[in-house]
């Protein structure tokens, strides 16, 4: 389904951006899914399966209210059905072929006035890869735009194949460890509900503080052909690894 131009620009860029690529129903139905979620965070005091709360400034739990779900197919099987729509997956099988699984799946409801996801990293950064065969998926539920804190990219910043250096975080992005880039060059992706970006996992990319009184849900995971090995994901042993095709 890709074009020659949508080919050529995966490789020289880094991305792809499909804008409402998911409509209708099916968006409605999987942003019940995650509305289900960030309700059953209301009672959490604690990170818990799976479950984890916002850090404030000082980097203390915020009761009740959800920073991310790790795992959130596992939690929410449901949305496997999500990572499985055909119009991304016959995307993703012209990039990396059609064999797949997918793993370390998240959802961050970047909730108002303060919700927080990620700064900038590069997701290879974590797997213990520099593989340009792990494909990143961001897909975004609600409109989003720069007050509701949406994906940044670094367009060409993973044509070298390198890991760049990343530090621990504070306050409330004490949950991560995260670089410095040029915030000039990036590409803010304001984008319709139902937005799905796909993009090299050696790319740079993050996003700031929801500053509106919008949430702005997303999940994200990442897509690779099956037979890739990677010792911290194994197959039929990390439970987030899942067979998409």
């Amino acid at each position: 389904m890709l074009t020659s131009h949508e080919f050529q620009q995966y490789r020289e860029e880094g991305y792809l951006i499909f804008p409402a690529l998911i409509s209708g129903e099916s968006l409605q139905r999987y942003k019940g899914l995650l509305d289900d979620l960030v309700e059953r965070a209301r009672a959490l005091k604690t990170n818990e399966d799976g479950f984890t709360l916002q850090p404030d400034d000082q980097g203390h739990l915020i009761a009740g209210r959800l920073f991310k779900v790790q795992g959130v197919c596992v939690v929410e099987p449901h949305l496997l059905d999500l990572a499985r729509e055909p119009a991304i997956v016959s995307r993703v099988t012209d990039l990396i072929g059609a064999s797949l699984h997918m793993f370390g799946t998240k959802f961050f409801p970047m909730l108002p006035q303060g919700g927080t996801s990620t700064g900038w990293h590069q997701d290879n950064h974590y797997f213990g890869t520099r593989s340009h065969l792990v494909l990143s998926c961001g897909i975004y539920l609600e409109d989003t735009d720069q007050s509701n804190a949406c994906l940044r990219l670094l367009p060409r910043s993973h044509a070298t194949g390198e890991l760049v250096e990343h530090t621990s975080g504070e306050g409330t992005f004490a949950h991560g460890n995260w670089t410095e880039v040029d915030e000039s060059q990036a590409l803010f992706v304001e984008c319709p509900a139902g937005t799905v970006v796909l993009f090299s996992a050696n790319l740079l990319h993050g996003a700031g503080t929801n500053t509106s009184d919008r949430s702005r849900y997303s999940t994200a995971w990442h897509y690779i052909p099956a037979d890739l090995d990677l010792e911290q994901f194994p197959f039929g042993e990390y439970k987030d690894r899942h067979v998409i095709c």
